[in-house]
């Protein structure tokens, strides 16, 4: 049989029939020597074809190759094949390098003896409207960690802690846990002060810093309200405020 690429010539190199010829050109023993040079021009070319592919032949991972002809079939071999021995792209993955948002929540949950998280440093979503305190103010959490009220306040004012205009805190807060917001308010010469307290809609008696609740504001300055909000059943909270 003419040997047409690598794969088809023989490791021994004596013995009938064995390397004989190069793609049909005779370059067995008492063969013409005009032939010699087309047959090594023909398998310098089936080497070739060799490294590029083209001739189907694999190079066994003995010899350093893949003993595949595809990528996919190649990282089968090696043990790496996507999906299975390393983990697939997927465009939901992010770099820890890189700029991220996330739209749900994160949990690190650490161990007995490992902290879940450091932060050397962090950042605050923060909220400035040029509003004046009074009724009832809706405090989204999931839209700021502080809501800054620039305009003096013009009545005593109810505060209503809420996910968002379209989720509960209840529903976006499990039991057990907690958050912490700020509510910065301006004073005018008439002070007014947050008088009542709900989540959710529904009443809630804060726990106050000192035991005593607020009665007054302080005049021409900015009140600093501080709110941590404990989920301790369904439906169900502790509001420390400060």
């Amino acid at each position: 049989m003419a040997k047409t690429k690598i794969s088809e010539y023989s490791s021994t190199s004596a013995g009938a029939n064995l390397n004989t010829d190069i793609a049909n050109i005779n370059i067995d023993e008492g063969c013409a020597p005009s032939g010699i040079n087309n047959a090594i021009r023909t398998l310098m070319a089936q080497v070739k074809d060799l490294q590029s592919g083209a001739s189907g032949d694999t190079i066994p991972i003995a010899a350093g190759g893949t003993g595949a002809a595809n990528a996919t079939t190649a990282r089968s071999n090696l043990g790496l094949a996507i999906g299975t021995d390393v983990q697939a792209y997927n465009a939901n993955y992010v770099a820890s390098n890189a700029n991220n948002s996330y739209t749900g929540k994160q949990t690190f949950v650490g161990t007995s003896s490992v902290l879940a998280s450091k932060f050397t440093n962090a950042l605050e979503g923060v909220t400035v409207s040029a509003t004046a305190a009074t009724g009832t103010i809706n405090y989204d959490v999931t839209t700021q960690s502080v809501l800054y009220y620039t305009t003096n306040a013009s009545a005593n004012w109810t505060v209503n802690f809420r996910g968002s205009s379209g989720t509960s805190l209840d529903t976006a807060m499990s039991t057990g846990e907690a958050i912490t917001v700020v509510f910065l308010v301006s004073q005018g010469a008439t002070a007014y002060y947050n008088n009542a307290v709900t989540v959710d809609g529904s009443s809630v008696t804060p726990k106050y810093q000192g035991g005593t609740a607020w009665s007054s504001g302080n005049a021409s300055g900015v009140d600093a309200y501080s709110y941590t909000i404990i989920k301790t059943g369904s439906a169900t909270f502790s509001v420390f405020a400060a």
